[in-house]
């Protein structure tokens, strides 16, 4: 990806989530030299990949198949004491996230405003495939089950529970626009954790044709060493 097409994903992101009244932390909108003076007191954050994070899964069409996402606060397994984390996504009409579950992170997926997010899901198999049999979860507390592959709709204020080995991928629903929805899970680890049913890449190349508008995750590696 381009840093312009980032920058200007950024810069959307902010517009939408200050429309939603979600505010970020502070440090979100640090200049890159703000985030140099505060190596050492922001550790947890460059340490369990807090801040944003732009991802078209290898795509080169983000649009289509890519998500935004801001992890507010995340823990590490055998380092430090969270065992929890929080994230904020936009999910844009028919935007694919696409197939993957978790081995070690259980989440709760939650349309916090805006349109609604369908969902596909599937239990994993022992070698990773779909099973064809029915999924069953829990929605806002509330046991229900689908078909394997059948649409799970959450209108705003609705939440589903996914458990490890549930495959699942998800999108905005056409003609309700963009979705607002916040993840909380345990704790995440985006490098070891996900297995997604295709390759795809979690984490762009990006190509430097302009300055960064705000640093992502995957920047602190390079700008701040």
């Amino acid at each position: 990806m381009k840093r312009s097409e980032i920058n200007q994903i950024l810069s959307d992101a902010k517009e939408y989530l200050h429309k939603k009244n979600f505010l970020l932390p502070p440090w979100a909108y640090w200049t890159t030299d703000e985030w140099r003076k505060n190596r050492k007191n922001a550790d947890e954050i460059f340490t369990n990949m807090l801040g944003w994070d732009i991802t078209d899964f290898g795509s080169g069409d983000f649009h289509k198949r890519g998500l935004f996402l801001f992890t507010l606060r995340n823990g590490k397994f055998n380092v430090d004491k969270k065992l929890y984390a929080e994230k904020i996504m936009i999910v844009e009409e028919n935007q694919e996230t696409p197939m993957h579950y978790h081995w070690s992170k259980m989440e709760d997926i939650i349309n916090r405003g805006g349109g609604n997010l369908v969902l596909e899901l599937y239990h994993a198999t022992p070698d990773n495939q779909l099973e064809p049999f029915d999924v069953h979860f829990k929605k806002d507390g509330i046991s229900c089950t689908a078909a394997a592959g059948e649409r799970v709709v959450l209108t705003p204020g609705e939440s589903i529970s996914l458990e490890q080995g549930m495959y699942h991928r998800f999108y905005g629903e056409v003609g309700k626009g963009k979705v607002l929805v916040g993840e909380v899970s345990m704790v995440n680890d985006d490098s070891t954790d996900n297995c997604f049913f295709e390759t795809v890449g979690r984490f762009p190349t990006i190509v430097e044709d302009e300055e960064p508008l705000y640093l992502l995750v995957n920047d602190y590696n390079i700008f701040l060493t």
